[in-house]
């Protein structure tokens, strides 16, 4: 490494010094760094380890490629100052290789001896983006120091090994350490909740003697993203393998997470907003409303000071437990909104439950506020527009996202603009967009536009798009399904008996079945097409006779074309339709609650027609608000009317 440095400067005294490092600390910008720097090499300060270390430290949080050529320029830097630039390149992935290349130069050049600090962001560096080949490199040099047995380098050590998810090689170490202390056992079970290896998390951390807030919210933190992290083919591989439904696999997992939060407020130590960040994202997915207000009102009594991300989590439980009002006063009454996090969440929030201008109206206030917005917020907000009929809007917008933000659509860019013109009947124009992606387009943008050839019953081309589903991934279920649906919409039963049949001789997977669920009283209470395993099965299906009768006194006719099934019985086809499994949760729900008590219900799959057309009737014979969060949405059912103005 050449390093560049005045031959001429001048000696330094005590009172430049105390000047000079007063100046450090009053930089508020770049220029003034770098009119700072400029002093510290002519009154050779630079050489002064104490104020060059300020400054590298001041400079590496403002800008890394200037701080390393001012690293270059000290003359003889010493050990602190090698540790600062290799802690600082390590923290960036596409920075990594410079920190292994500033611990080399001290390991070869330096003539120093790197400390137990020079490996810990070593390690740090390898874990963020080099190869295991450095890594071994970094440990083989702890060996040789004889650092291999220094606590905070195993613990950084196991830690590499977590992020390259080599957790049993993490282990190994783990085992051999001859001192462990709590960050080794938080690192440890870090490693296992990022592999997914709940079981081994949760067994290492029932073992600790010790937890602090860190152990209990990795822990809780864990239950929550193993499931959001998987991908469908391994939850069908567990709910295969373990006779239990997707939806049910993902309920117990957010119910341990609020299991294990509630006894952290029993047992544990206070939680921090980390904590409750993971607490809120569980009852987001669980529709735990009553729990979630109760976090809130917990930090509302000044327990866990608020700050961005918190601030998103609530207005994202809020919305997501179909209190859109709610998540709104939140996020109005709160100061705290520098940052985009709960921008986007109020933007997602409201696309979700289909009210697009009040999307529109907080993105235009975001841009008065000056918050820089993202491509999340672009996703939510095109999304928005796709609920809303919002074609020359979420054009503009797209538009927009290039042009004053320059950020470069993705594929989920292109994916929503292809669902707001398919979901608008523009389909030909749909097509050509996916054609002019300048990216493959993947399986989930050409289902978006199979849907909208389901829902205008374009055949033609529904049948073209399937066959380029089917080229892509023969064995792809939503494709086959959505398929046989156009055909059974349309009368065409023997194609659809045909592929239903091709379906399941050929494919090994099974399609995920409909599954909806009801909180009441703390208790989940979940429902499958036709299920009769609930222990009130009997009563449940006796009250569904009973609404159906008053359904159709008040003029509900079956909508039969939704049906997949060639039944030539017309009852017998009123029959299946009627035990699909938000209508058996409905039913419990009206059965179990008091006159004017909302009906929330979370359905893992899109609602049907025949179904969505039943709620209104429910919602108005019956004069309740019933809320249904189906895959892609929020349906606000009252008075006989739907939230999504029948498009969705």
């Amino acid at each position: 490494m050449i390093r560049f440095y005045s031959t001429s400067a001048k000696p330094f005294h005590s009172d430049h010094y105390c000047k000079i490092v007063s100046l450090i600390d009053s930089c508020k910008s770049m220029q003034q760094i770098k009119q700072t720097h400029s002093q510290l090499v002519t009154t050779a300060l630079i050489s002064h380890s104490v104020s060059a270390h300020k400054l590298l430290k001041l400079a590496a949080h403002v800008s890394l490629s200037y701080a390393h050529k001012l690293f270059d320029q000290i003359p003889q830097p010493d050990l602190f100052i090698y540790n600062t630039m290799i802690k600082a390149h390590s923290m960036l992935p596409h920075s990594c290789h410079n920190s292994f290349s500033v611990f080399r130069s001290l390991i070869r050049d330096s003539g120093l001896f790197p400390n137990r600090y020079s490996f810990v962001f070593a390690f740090s560096a390898c874990g963020n983006g080099l190869s295991m080949q450095e890594g071994q490199q970094v440990r083989v040099h702890a060996v040789k120091v004889g650092l291999e047995n220094n606590i905070f380098v195993l613990n950084a050590l196991i830690g590499m090994y977590g992020k390259w998810r080599l957790v049993e090689e993490g282990w190994k170490v783990f085992q051999w350490a001859v001192d462990r202390d709590l960050y080794s056992w938080n690192t440890m079970i870090a490693a296992y909740v990022g592999s997914g290896d709940m079981i081994r998390a949760k067994e290492l951390f029932d073992g600790m003697q010790e937890k602090d807030v860190v152990s209990w919210s990795t822990i809780i933190a864990g239950y929550v993203q193993v499931l959001l992290d998987l991908k469908v083919n391994k939850i069908m591989i567990l709910v295969e393998s373990g006779h239990f439904t997707s939806t049910r696999l993902k309920v117990g997992c957010f119910m341990e997470a609020l299991d294990l939060f509630n006894e952290m407020l029993q047992i544990g130590p206070r939680p921090n907003e980390y904590t409750l960040v993971s607490a809120f994202a569980a009852c987001s997915n669980l529709v735990a409303l009553d729990q979630g207000k109760w976090i809130h009102a917990y930090i509302g009594r000044g327990e866990v000071k608020m700050n961005e991300r918190l601030l998103a989590s609530i207005i994202d439980m809020y919305a997501k437990c179909g209190e859109i009002e709610s998540a709104s006063r939140v996020f109005f009454n709160y100061k705290v909104k520098q940052k985009v996090w709960p921008w986007n969440a109020m933007i997602g929030g409201f696309a979700m439950h289909g009210k697009p201008n009040e999307a529109i109206n907080v993105f235009e206030q975001m841009k008065v506020e000056k918050v820089s917005p993202n491509k999340v917020t672009f996703i939510a907000l095109l999304n928005a527009c796709s609920h809303g009929y919002m074609v020359e809007e979420g054009k503009l917008y797209f538009r927009l996202m290039v042009s004053d933000y320059a950020i470069t659509p993705e594929i989920e860019h292109y994916g929503c603009m292809v669902d707001l013109l398919s979901r608008s009947g523009f389909l030909k124009e749909a097509e050509d967009m996916i054609s002019s992606m300048p990216m493959a387009p993947d399986v989930a943008i050409w289902g978006a536009l199979l849907n909208a050839c389901r829902i205008y019953k374009d055949i033609e081309r529904g049948h073209r798009i399937g066959r380029t589903i089917k080229d892509m991934d023969p064995n792809h279920i939503g494709c086959h399904v959505l398929l046989s649906n156009i055909y059974s919409t349309s009368g065409r039963w023997n194609e659809a008996r045909m592929l239903r049949e091709k379906n399941e001789v050929s494919n090994e997977r099974k399609k995920i079945p409909g599954c909806s669920s009801i909180e009441l009283k703390g208790t989940f209470h979940q429902f499958l097409v036709g299920d009769r395993s609930h222990p009130e099965s009997r009563e449940i299906y006796s009250f569904l006779d009973e609404m159906t009768i008053k359904l159709k006194s008040a003029g509900y006719v079956p909508e039969l074309g939704e049906l997949l099934h060639d039944i030539d019985d017309e009852e017998d086809k009123e029959t299946a339709l009627s035990v699909h499994s938000e209508k058996l949760a409905i039913a419990y729900g009206l059965m179990n609650t008091t006159y004017g008590t909302p009906i929330r219900i979370v359905k893992n799959l899109r609602i049907c027609g025949d179904c969505h057309q039943a709620t209104k009737f429910i919602s108005k014979v019956y004069d309740r608000v019933i809320i249904v969060r189906d895959r892609t949405r929020y349906h606000h059912f009252k008075d006989g009317i739907c939230s999504c103005k029948d498009y969705w």
